[in-house]
């Protein structure tokens, strides 16, 4: 689905990737991993077009889009979220998901005066997609609720919910699992894992919850310094000598063995 090709980013002359090559492979969940500062949330920028790489290229599903802007990517069903999640504070959480289906009626004010019963049609089917995002998502009975008052995981199940009210083909999760709570990080891996295993979405993840990553990813690609440094299944990224010693730190291998994805099936 995505293919990054000697992709390189330097600020102030310092490297932040290196001719990193990657491939995101369509319809799979696929682990983004490194120690800080490893280049990971560049990648990210690079790809989704928040930046433009010094050279090579980043294609996606057989377009080159490298440098194209992160509202030509959305068009092209490409989206990202973010590490701190990116609500309207002062919309409600139906609000916040209404907004996102792009070339509405009511975005222009002649169509809202002149198109109403377009308008009104469109508005009515736009909140229905809403509520069966939220029912999905089990947020339902959060609805009316300001998403400025939201907790860190339930805006973090609210950003997925405006990914699914497009029609998103990829989807660029940045460390998703970041300040929530073991209930809803359980509640955010089954709807991920429902959108890859139900809706085929392509999903790739910065996570530095292993564990997360362990349950959800196949395949973890590890970077390290702006290269790749390793890539496979999770079970052999963590025994690889060189991503314990670069990310996951000595005696990890002889840890607990980490949930199987299945079980969120």
């Amino acid at each position: 689905m995505i293919i990054v090709n000697d992709v390189t980013k330097s600020f102030g002359g310092v490297a932040a990737l290196q001719s990193l090559s990657v491939v995101i492979q369509k319809e799979r969940i696929t682990g983004l991993i490194g120690p800080n500062g490893a280049g990971k949330t560049t990648l990210f920028n690079v790809i989704a077009g928040a930046l433009k790489p010094d050279s090579g290229t980043v294609v996606f599903d057989g377009t080159d889009i490298t440098g194209m802007s992160p509202h030509q990517l959305f068009h092209r069903g490409l989206l990202r979220t973010f590490q701190i999640a990116h609500e309207f504070p002062t919309l409600t959480v139906r609000e916040n998901l209404m907004v996102v289906p792009p070339g509405q009626t009511g975005e222009s004010l002649l169509g809202a005066w002149l198109r109403r019963k377009e308008f009104g049609r469109s508005e009515r089917a736009i909140a229905r997609k809403a509520d069966e995002v939220m029912d999905f998502l089990t947020i339902g009975h959060l609805a009316d609720e300001k998403a400025g008052n939201l907790s860190g995981g339930q805006k973090k199940l609210l950003e997925l919910g405006r990914t699914m009210m497009t029609d998103a083909r990829a989807v660029l999760l940045d460390e998703v699992g970041a300040g929530v709570n073991p209930t809803l990080l359980n509640a955010l891996a089954r709807a991920i894992s429902r959108l890859h295993w139900e809706r085929g979405y392509t999903f790739c993840m910065i996570e530095h919850n292993f564990s997360l990553i362990s349950r959800l990813c196949d395949p973890v690609i590890v970077i390290a310094e702006g290269k790749l440094l390793a890539e496979g299944a999770a079970d052999k990224i963590r025994r690889d000598d060189r991503v314990i010693e670069a990310y996951l730190g000595a005696g990890y291998a002889d840890r607990q063995e980490p949930a199987n994805a299945a079980e969120l099936r």
